[in-house]
């Protein structure tokens, strides 16, 4: 029976940690300094927005480590010792272990701004970030106006929520466009337009150059970089990506990169150690994915497949085809296959692309202007089908086919309005085509079509 300790208590590493029970009798130790119990990390905007509470977002009872002998340790990890095998921790206990799991994963970019540190300065990642939220925007009166800074997936998590307790919000993106390095034109300009109708201040092309104290050491203003323009603000919401939380791995003998490098098996470079999640950065991308992927899904898979590998089934991580989903205030937005942005989009890539004339939903299809192969999709106001589309881009089918049978793949609800009609009579037009599409059907989709 061997010591697994794993150093990370998010989704990576308690999968690992499941897996690794369910196929052996190991010793299993998961260690974490930011919380003693597992939540869901994409559940921290609802507890602030009043929909659910704090222990909502544990999906497991506080019993079920004990019952599954999982032991739970808390503590901040200072050094490995990878000769020696021991982790050392910065209260000065210590800790063996036979095979260890890093699945540290992530902490908000900084990048030097004069003022970061202040007190009212904070990410949106951890259970402390929503901690020093409630002390520093409980409300319109204590937070008189939030600045966020970067244009993401996070940021406009951050700005939602502060709007959904009146706070006024200024939003900083250097960028021409919300996201534009990541979506087509049509999608980003939609958001943008989104952003400014929840009476955001959208300051796009703007960069930060400084954050200002009061006299009390906390912030007071933030200073606009092109235009030295002050904006007063009670808090400010750092928000312009990740980085893999790893400083406590160096000179350790783990080779490092941006992240903890591993291979396919999720090994690094010392044997019986191994780097999962947002801080494992493999050596060489799988196809068109990025080496680090700061997903929740990635994150879940690598720790299945780093279970088998420890429980003597060696399994490569294959995450198939790229996914995600997200919800930008009220739209919801889902991603399958490869659909870049304009100044990102492959030679062979073409696009068709549709947009509602009233209402906040918009397709782009990819698909290979030389063979017409389907490449992949985006959807806005619009809910699909996971597995109809993996099963459609494994198959290599075309974008006929995906456009004749569009029906099967939308997952709203009864009642909803359908436009499969008008999107394939705009591709028909645009293309010189004659695709007629089939109306739904429940057998074809029970057999994934």
């Amino acid at each position: 029976m061997n010591h697994i300790v794993i150093i990370g208590n998010g989704i990576s590493g308690v999968t690992a940690a499941r897996h690794i029970r369910k196929n052996s009798n190991h010793k299993i130790t998961i260690i974490s300094a930011e919380s003693k119990y597992f939540f869901s990390r994409t559940a921290l905007m609802y507890v602030y927005m009043g929909h659910m509470k704090f222990e909502h977002t544990q999906p497991y009872e506080n019993w079920f480590w004990e019952k599954n002998s999982i032991d739970l340790k808390e503590g901040f990890v200072e050094n490995i010792n990878t000769k020696e095998k021991v982790l050392n921790f910065s209260n000065g206990e210590n800790i063996a272990y036979d095979k260890l799991i890093i699945a540290t994963g992530s902490k908000p970019n900084k990048f030097g701004w004069p003022g970061q540190e202040l007190d009212g300065v904070m990410g949106l990642y951890h259970k402390q970030d929503l901690e020093n939220l409630e002390k520093y925007a409980p409300d319109k009166k204590t937070c008189r106006r939030a600045v966020i800074v970067g244009g993401g997936l996070i940021g406009i998590e951050l700005a939602e929520m502060l709007r959904s307790r009146n706070i006024p919000v200024t939003f900083l993106v250097r960028e021409t466009s919300f996201w534009n390095g990541v979506l087509p034109a049509q999608e980003s300009t939609m958001i943008n337009e989104h952003i400014m109708e929840h009476h955001i201040d959208l300051r796009l092309n703007t960069n930060l150059k400084e954050i200002k104290a009061d006299e009390n050491g906390r912030v007071k203003s933030i200073i606009i970089e092109e235009t030295g323009e002050e904006i007063s603000c009670d808090v400010v919401g750092l928000t312009a990506g990740v980085t893999p939380n790893i400083d406590f791995l160096k000179g350790s003998g783990i080779e490092l990169g941006r992240g903890v490098k591993v291979n396919r098996f999720l090994e690094t470079n010392i044997e019986n150690i191994f780097a999962i999640g947002d801080c494992a950065e493999q050596h060489k991308a799988i196809g068109q994915r990025r080496n680090i992927e700061s997903v929740w899904y990635t994150g879940r898979m690598m720790g299945e497949t780093v279970a088998q590998t420890i429980c003597k089934n060696k399994t490569a991580y294959k995450p198939g085809h790229w996914f995600n989903s997200a919800k930008f205030l009220d739209i919801e937005y889902q991603t399958y296959g490869w659909v870049f942005s304009e100044k990102n989009k492959k030679e062979n890539q073409a696009y068709f692309q549709w947009k509602h004339p009233k209402h906040l939903k918009c397709i782009t299809i990819s698909f290979d202007k030389n063979t017409n192969k389907f490449l992949g999709i985006n959807t806005f106001g619009i809910r699909m089908r996971h597995e109809i589309f993996d099963k459609w881009l494994t198959e290599n089918k075309s974008v006929e086919h995906v456009l004749e049978y569009l029906a099967d793949a939308n997952f709203d609800p009864e009642f909803y309005k359908f436009h499969e009609a008008e999107i394939v009579n705009k591709f028909n037009l645009e293309n010189n085509t004659k695709i007629q599409p089939k109306k739904k059907s429940w057998k074809r989709i029970f057999s994934k079509v």
